[in-house]
Formats: C-alpha cells, structure tokens, sequence
C-alpha cells in the first residue's frame, strides 16, 4: 500500500467491507442479486455494474470519418445555392466571428454551392446526394440529424472533444466509458476494438492518435485495442516456434503471480489491469485468427459489401469485420475512416471518399438487419464538425476547397432503438447555421449511452476530485425525438 494516500486507503476499505456487507444483507435486493449472478457466472465477463435503465442495444458500431465530411454536399441539401455561385456570404448568416484563424487571409467568403444533385428518397423524403446512392436506398433504416453542432473547430482537439467530451487530451473515450459501465460480453475478444482504414486519398489524410480511443483516467484495461490493417492484426499473437501452448499458459500464469506479489507489496490498482491484459492477450491468440479469418464468408456477403471487402484494411472489409464483431461479443468497436478534410480539391476527392464508404455502410446496416443484430445494434456514422458552404481559396466551377465549420453538420444513426426514416433538425439557406433542434455533441453521446442503457450523469469516475463524465460539466440531453 505505499503508493495508496490515506484516502485511498480508507476509501477501498469502506467500499469492500460496505458491499460485501450489503450484499450479505440484502440478498433479495439489486445489489445482492448482481452479486449472486456473477457468483454463477451470469454476468459478462468483466461486467463493472448493472446498465441503468433497460438498453436498448447490447453493442456498438462507431463509423468515424476523420477530418469532417461535407455536409452541404451528401445530406444537407440546399437548393437555393444554385444561383448564388461566386456571390459573398451574406453578413447576416456570418453573423458574429465571421473571420477565424483559418479564413482570416482571404479576401472574400465566396459561396461555392454543391455541383452535386440530389433526390428525395424513402418515406421520410431525406434528400441525398448522387454521391451516395447505396446511402440512398436504406434511409428508410437511419436517422439522419443535421443539427449537430461542436465548440472546437481544430481537427485534433475537435476529435477528441466529440469522442472524450473534453478538448484536451487524458479523458476517458466513449468506448472505454462504455467498457468501464457494461462490461464485456466475450471472455476471448476486448471489449473495445478500433480499426483504421487505409486511406484512399493522399490529401486531407489526418492522423489517429492512441487517446481518441484511450482509457484515460479509467483503468487501462477500458481502452480500446487497435487491429492492425496489414499483416497480423495484432503483433507478436502467434506462439514462437517450439513453444507449445501448455509453456504459454506457464509463463503467462508466473507472470500473474509475479504482479499479484507486486500488487500486494504496492497497492497499485493498474497492476489488475496488467494482469487482465495479459489474459485477454492468452485469449485472443485463439480468438482474433478467427475472428479475422473471413474464409467461410459466402460469395454473395462479399458482394454486397463490394469488391474491396477482400482486401485486408479497406473500409469495406473493417465494416464486414465490424458485422463478424457484432456477432462474438465485442461490444464496442469502432471504425476511423481518413481524408475528409477538404480544403482543396473537393470536386476530385469527395467523389472518391464517398465511393469508399457508401456501399459498405449500406452493406453493414443490410448485413446486421437480416441477421437480426440491428435492432440491439447501434451504427453511429459521422465526422467531428462540418464544413462551409463558403470556397476556401479560388473558386472554380470545376475546383474549390471548404472550410471547417462547427455551427452546423449532419451525421446518422442506426438500429439499437434509434427511430428509422427520421430527419432531425434544420439549417438554413446556406447550411451554415441552425434553425431547428440544435443538437450539441454532448446530446449525440448522452443519447448514445442512454442506447446502451447507461445515464451519461450516473456513469462517472471520480478522479482529480470531480466525478468525471464523457458529458463533462455542462448540461447534456437524450435526444428523445430520435428514440424509439
């Protein structure tokens, strides 16, 4: 106990002697009847307590497109640009903060609308893009919300901001929060899987860095585990050759030994996470082979998510791959999809960003909804901001960049008790600001939670005196308009 302070100390204390207590007493009670079950194993491996509410989706599937999708140019259609090529921004939609670092040489804020046509599509007539027309055909299964909006317009900070719920780096993120109050459901797989598509331009490209998926303050075991887009998904898995497994299990079982000595001289509770990480690696040397073994995938899988799903790191192959996830238990995995930042070139980039990531999306939500995982399935796809309506730099018809933008962008939801056929909120003219049910990050993640059956106020984590949460400080709301 030498690295304990006195709080600590008694703080542990009281919680160990109290719980078993309580349990002891009330054995009829929720507490006392957690305790029963995961004495007989009822409960998911690693389960750190009961959801708060009944959830309404057992596991899910984060699509996160790095470096923010142009909203005005998929699903955010605004007519009445046609006619307003070259013109400047109006002052009365730039309102207040019209410069910023990122505009602040230019010399005018022209309009540079989308060349791209759209169509109404499934009964709640979403309009969408020509861009994304396997997007197009399961509107009738996502809610699109237009209104979200973000206080950090910084691709890094922005990135950490929607998937930790703070600016600065050291915070939990949404996965390693959702592993810390579910649990996992398989004893062989994390419970939080990150994958990283190649990236099929070279513009634009940002970088995924380890505390976008981190644990933070939470124990360690929480973050999420990367699989590697080539060669072996996970380094050094394999047995080296003239070890047998029964020698494995030996030295993995004294090294256990080993920490559980330190653990008792020392008191450091990260010592339990070293342990468990390095039963789940013992685990997973069984288990991720087959997991990312997709011989026994029938040829018409492989067609519906397109010919690139047989290559090994595509978006295409991660979303089949997230489908085969779905199905053995992880319970959160997410998706980083690069090179949206479209400050140049758009015209000769969206087009081929899209063509990556729209069948394998439309893929995905088909494959989970004939296989009966949808509907406890929840696929969040979107960005960390949007981007202006305005060109960055000269302005073409047949060449533009767009700026960031946080007022204003739109992402979707899917399955996992979310409504199907909605679109939530409203930007106006110029999609450059809201005007119906602005959506803050902070609600997207309190609703996502609440899918899961987690109360973003309730799950917290006491650390540097304050009860952390991934909703941080200020006030959060379950988007309940889009809850079934």
């Amino acid at each position: 106990f030498q690295l304990q302070t006195r709080r600590q100390f008694f703080g542990r204390a009281a919680t160990g002697l109290g719980s078993a207590a309580l349990s002891a007493l009330a054995a009829n009670s929720l507490l006392g009847a957690f305790t029963k079950a995961r004495a007989e194993g009822l409960l998911p491996a690693g389960a750190e307590r009961l959801p708060h509410m009944a959830p309404k989706a057992k596991r899910a599937i984060y699509l996160f497109m790095g470096g923010a999708p142009s909203q005005v140019d998929m699903l955010d259609y605004k007519p009445g640009l046609a006619t307003q090529f070259d013109k400047d921004m109006p002052p009365s939609i730039l309102g207040a903060g019209q410069r910023n670092a990122s505009n602040i040489r230019q010399a005018r804020l022209a309009i540079a609308p989308s060349p791209y046509s759209f169509k109404q599509y499934g009964k709640s007539g979403a309009w969408v893009s020509e861009l994304l027309p396997w997007t197009a055909k399961i509107v009738d299964d996502i809610a699109i919300i237009k209104s979200l909006h973000t206080d950090v317009i910084n691709h890094d900070s922005a990135v950490q901001f929607i998937l930790t719920g703070n600016a600065v780096a050291g915070k939990a993120s949404i996965g390693a929060w959702v592993s810390y109050g579910l649990g996992s459901i398989s004893e062989n797989l994390p419970t939080f899987v990150v994958l990283v598509s190649k990236a099929t331009t070279t513009d634009g490209v940002q970088a995924v860095f380890p505390n976008f998926f981190g644990s933070g303050f939470l124990p360690a075991t929480h973050a999420g585990i990367p699989l590697r887009s080539e060669g072996e998904p996970v380094l050094f898995l394999k047995d080296p050759k003239g070890l047998s497994r029964d020698a494995r299990r030996a030295m993995v079982d004294g090294v256990r030994e080993l920490n559980a000595a330190t653990y008792d001289e020392v008191g450091d509770p990260e010592i339990h996470s070293r342990i468990d990480e390095y039963e789940m690696a013992f685990r997973m040397q069984t288990a991720v082979p087959e997991l990312t073994d997709l011989s026994g995938e029938s040829a018409e899988t492989f067609e519906l998510y397109g010919p690139k799903s047989r290559i090994p790191g595509t978006f295409a192959n991660q979303c089949l791959m997230a489908r085969r996830m779905a199905e053995r238990g992880v319970r959160f995995t997410q998706i980083f999809n690069r090179g949206w930042d479209s400050h140049k070139s758009l015209p000769t980039h969206l087009p081929i960003l899209c063509d990556d990531i729209d069948r394998p999306c439309y893929a995905l939500i088909t494959d989970l909804k004939r296989r009966g995982l949808l509907d406890d399935t929840l696929v969040v796809w979107g960005g960390e901001f949007g981007r202006t309506v305005y060109s960055q730099g000269a302005l073409t018809r047949e060449d533009f960049g767009r700026d960031h933008h946080g007022k204003c962008f739109t992402m979707w939801m899917a399955g996992g008790g979310i409504k199907s056929g909605v679109v939530y909120g409203e930007t106006d003219d110029f999609s450059y600001n809201i005007v119906r049910d602005p959506t803050h990050v902070r609600d997207l993640n309190a609703t996502i939670l609440h899918q899961l059956g987690l109360d973003h106020d309730r799950l917290t984590y006491k650390f540097e005196g304050l009860d952390q949460k991934l909703t941080g400080t200020q006030p959060a709301r379950v988007i309940k308009a889009l809850v079934a």
